[in-house]
């Protein structure tokens, strides 16, 4: 393991010397700050607005981390954050407080190739964490309910058995799940499998809307990746294979709108918003970038505007994102660093900027 984990830090030295080479030739001398807005900091660099600063004391043994790190998400109530991993005979999920400190494993067997992770429920006695499960085992194409202790309590669609029907519900290599307070659910199904859905289900687990066709068209997708839902009524849907963005109406599923201007270089893999809804945060795992984006209003969707960037060392490759919604922080799964990051957020008077 300590041979291990000294690789990853060469290899993240290694990528921070090129980007550090980088800044020498684009600007001269690397100072503090540079005159374009570009602030470089041990492992990473700011671009445009600072907004979020790393934690290095997060979390406090990362020599823990055993896997590829796809998956994060966070219960800002109990101050806990669950860490989804993959490889042979490691623990599928590990638990962390938000002050960094390791609670526990789960070392369940009904999990095989963990993808997407989500805390619902947070301000009840009982939270749930919900994830898709991309495994080609008995477990597999399935989405799963476990609570905070690793129980297995409730399999959505047919386990082991990749398919599109949707009575009985079934899935294919499901990227990702966000549960709406009311209970409603909706899921990005095909991270690479036969399916290309956004699937609404209600809290009794119906199929309220879907769309479901595989192209470049509006509403159409390609490894749709992530969903977020806003308080605006709108589903933002990262559609990774097009590079883009894709906005429905929450209700009716009514297609909105695209954002596809900032992804030119790289997909979105991600899509959340901060707690005080003025950005989304956006990774892109090729190019090792997270990307904070203007929110907009409600009643227009427009065109994204890019506000910071964090701009990571090589081969780090952010996969997925989640927020602490009580303070602000931010914490990225890393599939090539193999670890889990926090970063929390500038502060200016004491609130979020």
């Amino acid at each position: 393991m300590l041979n291990k984990k000294r690789g990853h830090t060469c290899l993240l030295a290694s990528g921070m010397a090129a980007l550090v080479l980088l800044m020498v030739v684009l600007y001269g001398t690397i100072g503090p700050q540079q005159a374009s807005g570009s602030i470089l900091r041990p492992g990473y660099l700011l671009q445009g607005s600072p907004l979020y600063q790393l934690d290095l004391s997060w979390p406090q043994k990362p020599e823990l981390f055993s896997g590829q790190v796809f998956g994060v998400a966070v219960n800002q109530n109990a101050g806990v954050v669950y860490v989804a991993q993959r490889g042979a005979d490691v623990p599928k999920v590990l638990v962390f407080s938000t002050e960094g400190e390791f609670l526990m494993s789960w070392n369940t067997t009904t999990l095989e190739m963990p993808h997407g992770i989500f805390l619902a429920d947070a301000a009840s006695a009982n939270p749930r964490v919900w994830i898709t499960d991309v495994g080609s085992g008995p477990y597999g194409h399935s989405v799963k309910q476990y609570s905070p202790s690793g129980k297995l309590l409730q399999v959505l669609g047919s386990p082991g058995k990749a398919g599109s029907g949707m009575n009985p519900l079934q899935f294919d290599h499901p990227a990702e799940i966000f549960v709406h307070p009311s209970g409603e659910m909706y899921i990005v199904d095909g991270d690479g499998g036969m399916n290309n859905r956004l699937i609404k289900l209600s809290k009794d687990h119906e199929v309220m809307w879907m769309h479901g066709e595989k192209g470049q068209g509006m509403a159409q997708f390609y490894i749709p990746h992530s969903v977020t839902v806003d308080d605006y009524h709108r589903v933002w849907v990262a559609d990774r294979g097009n590079k883009r963005i894709q906005v429905f109406n929450s209700i009716t599923g009514e297609w909105l709108g695209t954002w596809g201007s900032c992804f030119s270089e790289d997909a979105p893999y991600s899509v959340r918003l901060t707690p005080d809804k003025k950005y989304f945060v956006v990774v892109q795992l090729n190019t090792n970038q997270i990307s904070l984006l203007e929110a907009p209003p409600v009643g227009l969707i427009g065109q994204c505007r890019v506000v910071s960037v964090i701009q990571l060392a090589e081969e780090v490759k952010p996969h997925l994102v989640d927020l602490d919604l009580k303070t602000g922080a931010l914490y990225v799964a890393e599939i090539g660093a193999q670890q889990a990051q926090k970063f929390t957020p500038f502060r200016l008077g004491g609130n979020f900027l």
